[in-house]
């Protein structure tokens, strides 16, 4: 039954939706009005654990989310704002009293005052129960509190988060503007790497751009965790954890415990490097997995090092740090070595680190457990390491890391994380105009519900694992902590529908672990999206992203000066050809032959050749291209796109990689999966030649893309 007809069932169903934050229509990207399907309504109400097959179940439903919070003593989390009082609303059995305190992080108490008297009651499960309004302090300090209530016996907490009301990180770089470089590090590769760039590369990568041409910020891929052994996912945005990091990106020369192996042990890993090295040229594929095995090899041989009193305790500092989610990421591979994705074994048990497969496990692959902890601690000191490279060139951000939108389904994030993720479900994005039958990107969404519940403990962490050693994040389509399109398994991407999240509990806690990490926040904000949320995270003081092809009001581009000064302004985003190939059509030609066009081929490239010849005229118009009709070459062009980002007020300008050194080749269609070889594109110039860590410092063109920047900046 569609929503045209107004059946009791279809109401009460799309009411039963409202109230848990799904959507029952959206406006897609041609402004068009579309109407959920019953179908995808019910499918993700399950998921979110809410009866919604029968008239009967719907009603039960609809009146179990109306009663929900006069059960509670205390919501399950409660966000505030720093220098704002806040209202809670506090129930109890009428006529009883209740007295409600804040437990702060330093451990002192502070009461909560009620503000005026009690409710009318309303009868629940047979009680009268009033509710009370309790005042939470103004001037309580930011962090993670406690907020405590207390009667007849009874006490109940919840989690009280104070965020602040604007990021201070950003506010700093007001009235400055700094560049950087945007690269994806497993394809820059030097003389040393193993086949695929590492953290020593991004150290090298930091220095040379900082220090040699004034750089203030690198921006790299995501670096998440994939699986622990070959075959890997090649999709950086694809991870099995966000909240640890991939040992693919070890240097393992640069391990202290190298230095102590035996002569043996040294030229067994010494052969490995030898034998790779040559790959660093190769300008066809990328081969992580070959890359992986052998720093595999070699890790376990290093790892087998007796490592010194003070590198002992240091580690062991690292883990109790990290703590248990550490400890269930490192069991997660160790199981993961031992039994395949598709054993019985996970098959029967899916019910994460604490259910009866891990205990049995935990005692008996406790070597393997220190293994991958050692691994993670290995990457945290390269990491930390790489931020100094980067802040000793004169760097005022440093590295900037990417956090992907989501994780795989049958993943570590996925098993540890199992209680705070929706089941069945998958995310992606409706058609647009550069993907016309929508995304899946297969990854199971966060649980709005459950998360609360939790105290949003799971994305805390995973924010401070990130910002651990980063001068900032970048929130890959940050709009998902607003809203993420939710597809129910089974069906096409074009049949979900949008789910609702606390957008003030996710961004607030965002902006506090930013805040407290001394980093800044850049919320990829391109997409769809309704027009308050830019809104909201400006005043929040959240970087926004705009891409010069993208800026336009009714079909016209900005002018420079209309674009935003809270921003990240690029030319180019990895979901695109480099410029050259853009300039080119090449994103064109690629869907096309993949069969991702909504219309016929010859239709699009005559629009995306209007599109770029209205930003190309408005180039032209601030004199830094010569007038139509004059023969101008790529590299020109080029540059002239990246002098006019200087132009605007933005704060940060992306310089992407790619251009920077002349390639051409895609590294990422989206919507696709194995049908282009998407993050597989080694760094290339335009002869098609290898371009190494090692060649930037005397890179021509390099230099002559950031000196145009700098000329009319």
């Amino acid at each position: 039954m569609k929503h045209g007809q107004t059946d009791g069932t279809t109401a009460t169903l799309l009411e039963l939706a409202q109230a848990h934050g799904v959507d029952t229509s959206f406006r897609g990207w041609d402004g068009v009005e579309r109407q959920v399907r019953d179908e995808t309504l019910r499918g993700v109400l399950t998921a979110l654990g809410v009866p919604a097959g029968s008239p009967e179940e719907l009603a039960s439903s609809l009146a179990e989310k109306q009663s929900e919070p006069w059960r509670r003593l205390l919501p399950p989390t409660v966000v505030a704002r720093e220098g704002s009082a806040l209202d809670v609303a506090v129930h109890v059995g009428t006529g009883q009293s209740v007295t409600v305190s804040v437990i702060a992080e330093d451990g002192s108490r502070h009461p909560v005052p009620q503000r005026g008297g009690w409710s009318e009651p309303r009868d629940i499960d047979g009680r009268a129960i009033s509710r009370a309004t309790f005042v939470v302090p103004a001037d309580l300090p930011l962090g993670w509190h406690t907020l405590v209530a207390e009667h007849d016996g009874e006490t109940a907490r919840s989690t009280l988060v104070v965020t602040p009301e604007r990021l201070q990180t950003t506010q700093a770089l007001a009235g400055q503007q700094s560049w950087g470089l945007m690269a994806q590090l497993y394809s820059v590769r030097s003389s040393r790497s193993w086949g695929i760039g590492d953290f020593a590369d991004l150290a090298d990568l930091a220095a040379i751009s900082g220090a040699q041409y004034g750089a203030g910020f690198v921006l790299v891929n995501p670096l998440h965790a994939s699986e622990p052994t070959p075959p890997v996912e090649p999709s950086p945005y694809l991870p099995s954890s966000r909240r640890f990091f991939h040992p693919l990106y070890i240097r393992v020369e640069d391990i202290p415990e190298y230095a102590y192996l035996s002569v043996e042990s040294h030229t067994v890993v010494e052969s490995l490097a030898v034998r790779l090295r040559p790959s660093n040229l190769d300008t066809e594929r990328l081969d992580r997995d070959s890359s992986y095995e052998a720093k595999l090899t070699a890790l376990e041989l290093v790892h087998s090092v007796r490592r010194s009193p003070a590198r002992e305790n240091q580690f062991e500092v690292f883990r109790r740090e990290q703590g248990q989610g550490l400890e269930d990421f490192a069991l997660w591979c160790a199981l993961t070595e031992r039994f395949p994705a598709d054993s019985p074994e996970w098959l029967r048990e899916p019910t994460g680190p604490r259910g009866p497969f891990a205990s049995r496990h935990r005692d008996e692959f406790a070597d393997r457990v220190t293994y991958h902890c050692w691994l993670q601690w290995v990457c945290d000191h390269q990491l930390e390491t790489a931020q100094r490279a980067a802040t000793d060139a004169g760097m005022g951000i440093g590295i900037v890391h990417d956090l992907a939108v989501g994780v795989q389904r049958h993943g570590s994030d996925a098993w540890t994380l199992h209680d705070v993720l929706a089941q069945g479900m998958t995310v992606g994005a409706p058609p647009d105009m550069f993907n016309q039958i929508g995304q899946n990107w297969s990854q199971p969404p966060w649980h709005p519900g459950r998360l609360a519940e939790s105290g949003y403990v799971a994305y805390r962490d995973m924010l401070r694992s990130v910002l651990r050693h980063a001068g900032g994040v970048r929130v890959d389509h940050i709009l998902g902590l607003f809203r993420l399109w939710w597809i129910p398994e089974g069906v096409g991407p074009g049949d979900g529908t949008y789910v609702h999240y606390d957008h003030e509990a996710l961004i607030g806690i965002l902006a506090l672990e930013a805040q407290r990490a001394g980093a800044i926040v850049i919320g990829e904000d391109l997409g769809v999206f309704e027009g308050w949320v830019r809104e909201y995270l400006a005043a929040r003081c959240i970087f926004g992203t705009s891409i010069l092809w993208f800026e336009r009001d009714n079909g016209v581009p900005f002018a420079p000066e209309h674009y935003r000064q809270q921003c990240l302004t690029s030319v180019n985003t990895h979901d695109l050809p480099p410029t050259a190939g853009y300039l080119a059509g090449d994103h064109v030609a690629l869907r096309e032959s993949l069969g991702l066009l909504g219309r016929p081929v010859e239709e699009e490239r005559a629009a995306d050749a209007e599109e770029q010849e209205a930003v190309l005229a408005l180039v032209r118009g601030r004199g830094l291209l010569p007038e139509s009709g004059t023969t101008v070459g790529i590299q020109e062009t080029v540059e002239a796109l990246y002098a006019f980002t200087a132009l605007t007020p933005s704060a940060l300008l992306g310089v992407a990689l790619v251009d920077a050194v002349g390639e051409r080749r895609t590294q990422n269609q989206p919507g696709t999966m194995n049908e282009y070889p998407n993050w597989r594109i080694p760094l290339a110039g335009p002869d098609g030649a290898s371009v190494l860590i090692d060649d930037l410092p005397g890179n021509t063109r390099f230099a002559s893309l950031i000196s145009a920047m700098e000329l009319r900046g």
